[in-house]
This record gives C-alpha cells, sequence and structure tokens, in this order.
C-alpha cells in the first residue's frame, strides 16, 4: 500500500465526520430559515422586528461586556500567578479555574443564590437588592464562567514572556506603566485577541444560564428556543441561529486575523 493511499484511508473518517455532522446540519439550518412563508426575506424581517433586532444587538452588547471584563480581570490575575509563587498558589489557581467544571445552569443558579428575591444580598442588605434576573445578572453569570477561559489562555502566554525583555526596559528608565503598555501588553496581543473571541463566542451561545436567569430579559439563544418549542417557528429560529453564528463567526475570524493563531470557541 502507497503512503498516499494510506493517508487518504486515514482521511475518510475525518471527511465522513466532517460531512454527517458539521456540513450537513448547517445546510439544513441555512435551507430551513427559508422555508417559512417569508422565504428568504426573513433576514429582512428579522432587521425589521424590533424585538428581534433589539435581542440580537442586546446579546452583541452583553457579550462585549463580558470579554471586556473577562479580559481585564483574567489577564491582571493571570499575569500575577505567572510571575509570583507562593504558598497556597496551587489551591487559588484551583478556585479560579472551578467554574470549568459547571454547566451554565448550575452558574444561573448560583447567581439567584447571590441576587435573587431570597439571595444572599436581599437577605443581608437593607432594601430590596435583587439582580440575577436583569442584565447585571446575567453579565455576571456569563462573566464567571469566561474568566477560567481566558485565564488558562493568557497564563499560558504570560510564561513564554523572557522577563529579561521587561528588565531591559527598566534598566533604560522606563516607568513600570510603560513596561507594562509597550513591553507586556503587545506580547500577550495574539493570546488576549484569541481568549476574547473565546470568552465572546461563549457568551454568544449561552444557553443554561441565560435559561436560568432571563425572566425579564432578551438574548438571542432565549429567543431561539421560545420561536422553536413555544411557537413552533421553525424557519424564525433557524434565521436566528443563522444569525447567531454567522455574528459569531464574523468575530472569529478578525480575531484569528489579528492575532495570527487559531481560535476555537468553548461551548
Amino acid at each position: 500500500m502507497s503512503s498516499r493511499l494510506f493517508v487518504a484511508l486515514c482521511l475518510v473518517p475525518l471527511a465522513v465526520f466532517a460531512l454527517t455532522f458539521l456540513a450537513l446540519p448547517i445546510v439544513r439550518l441555512i435551507l430551513s430559515s427559508g422555508e417559512g412563508e417569508a422565504g428568504w426575506g426573513i433576514y429582512l424581517q428579522i432587521l425589521q422586528t424590533p424585538r428581534y433586532l433589539t435581542t440580537l444587538v442586546q446579546t452583541v452588547l452583553v457579550s462585549l461586556a463580558v470579554t471586556a471584563a473577562a479580559l481585564a480581570v483574567s489577564t491582571t490575575a493571570g499575569v500575577f500567578l505567572t510571575r509570583n509563587h507562593f504558598r497556597g498558589r496551587s489551591v487559588l489557581l484551583s478556585i479560579l479555574t472551578l467554574p470549568l467544571a459547571f454547566p451554565g445552569v448550575v452558574v444561573g443558579f448560583m447567581i439567584i443564590l447571590l441576587g435573587g428575591r431570597q439571595g444572599l444580598f436581599n437577605t443581608l442588605l437593607p432594601g430590596h437588592v435583587v439582580f440575577a434576573y436583569s442584565i447585571f445578572g446575567l453579565f455576571l453569570g456569563y462573566l464567571y464562567f469566561s474568566i477560567p477561559r481566558v485565564l488558562l489562555t493568557v497564563m499560558a502566554a504570560a510564561e513564554k514572556i523572557d522577563p529579561a525583555l521587561e528588565e531591559a526596559a527598566r534598566t533604560l528608565g522606563a516607568p513600570q506603566h510603560r513596561v507594562v503598555l509597550d513591553v507586556l501588553l503587545p506580547a500577550l496581543a495574539p493570546a488576549l485577541i484569541a481568549a476574547g473571541a473565546i470568552a465572546f463566542a461563549t457568551a454568544m451561545g449561552a444557553f443554561g444560564t441565560a435559561f436560568t436567569l432571563a425572566t425579564n430579559i432578551d438574548v438571542l439563544p432565549m429567543v431561539i428556543y421560545t420561536e422553536f418549542t413555544l411557537s413552533a417557528n421553525i424557519a424564525m429560529a433557524a434565521a436566528l441561529s443563522v444569525c447567531l453564528g454567522l455574528v459569531t463567526w464574523v468575530i472569529l475570524f478578525v480575531a484569528r486575523m489579528f492575532s495570527g493563531t487559531t481560535v476555537a470557541a468553548g461551548g
């Protein structure tokens, strides 16, 4: 058997998997979006319907806010943990990455225990402090499971930075903030872009947390769910799914161009 034939045979399972579980569902989803009464005009209908357009914009804004906050928190913590070794560091790192073990429903439930009607804040603080069912509660839930994803990426990149570069900058008289802006952040930029894309894609598609918390707010995954299950509007659910996937794919594509590295979204 020639090496070329052997390679071709090894690629057959990959091709079957890609066709069956990746290409066909996407093609079917796109075709389903055009099978409603509006036909392919359903995408124009999304832009002309205030609820759908507002939900799309709101989902993107929440995802961008989560991405910015996760990058700020995780970059600071990641660089500190990489550069400093102290007793209890492993325990602290385990706690920071613990959210990776929780599904979205559990994360939402924990936010309710903190900021719900019977939550900790409402019990201990004066006044009626309930934020679990608002955009802020959803933001906290998304941020909770986004931080460990970004943190691990930043730490992996920070470990590869040569400390001699920062020492050289300090030797030349650069203050600490210039070292951070001119040396550290440019070196971390590809990892930050990749980690930010992961956080954005995760927040855009998160359903479990939104399902638990989204009582008075709409995000795109919840609207898709209600259109499919409650309204039996399969065409609109498919069209909204395509819009969600397209926006996320564009962000991932742009991030890959700027970072120069492979970007993958965590589910």
